[in-house]
């Protein structure tokens, strides 16, 4: 897959979510010398920004996300991969259309500008019914699902760029409402998106 992804014949997409909290773990900080280092914790109740990404590799490699303040489920997820990974006008409310009776064919004549393989953990949202029911239907839109083995997060991508994105592109640690930490999780993925897409343009040049 990864090899067809860099010859340009198809993108391999690493789907995965992960949460942002008012208050982030601390990693180090400073003080001086004889002062003890306070940092700051907000309560964290009902104030969790979830997160749900999406990074490409390819020919065109990106990164794609989409916060809520809610759960993440597998209605959610659907509607991502339909509207923002295949591209698809009306989101997964297109894929409804196959459920007159004719099944799958139903659906209009559709493909993305690249095939794709979607790869995904076990994670429940992941595995529902109400998504993976849909894979077919995927399928000729041009979407391939691709599940990892059980107990894996190592062989997903996306979780290199929440530990890059939580580690090193988001400096200010406590946020005191819900629509900061929105904003401060834009502005790190924002700067991993520009790393990301920068890498791979040093890269061509060298090549």
């Amino acid at each position: 897959m990864r090899q067809a992804a860099y010859a340009g014949e198809r993108d391999l997409i690493f789907i995965d979510e992960s949460g942002f909290a008012p208050t982030m773990p601390t990693g180090h900080t400073w003080s001086r010398v004889g002062q003890r280092a306070v940092a700051p914790k907000e309560d964290t109740r009902n104030r969790r920004v979830n997160v749900l990404g999406a990074r490409i590799v390819g020919m065109e490699p990106d990164l794609l996300w989409q916060r809520t303040d809610g759960k993440i489920d597998a209605a959610v997820l659907l509607d991502f991969v339909c509207a923002r990974l295949a591209g698809l006008g009306g989101g997964a409310g297109v894929l409804d259309l196959a459920d007159d009776g004719a099944g799958v064919d139903a659906i209009p004549v559709w493909c993305r500008r690249r095939p794709c393989t979607v790869v995904l953990d076990n994670a429940s949202a992941h595995v529902a019914k109400a998504f993976k029911g849909h894979r077919r239907q995927l399928a000729k839109i041009g979407v391939e699902l691709f599940y990892l083995p059980p107990y894996s997060p190592e062989l997903n991508e996306t979780e290199l760029v929440w530990r890059q994105a939580k580690h090193e592109d988001y400096p200010q640690r406590t946020q005191t409402t819900t629509d900061a930490i929105g904003k401060a999780v834009d502005r790190a993925l924002t700067r991993r998106r520009d790393r990301i897409r920068t890498s791979a343009k040093h890269f061509t040049q060298a090549d």
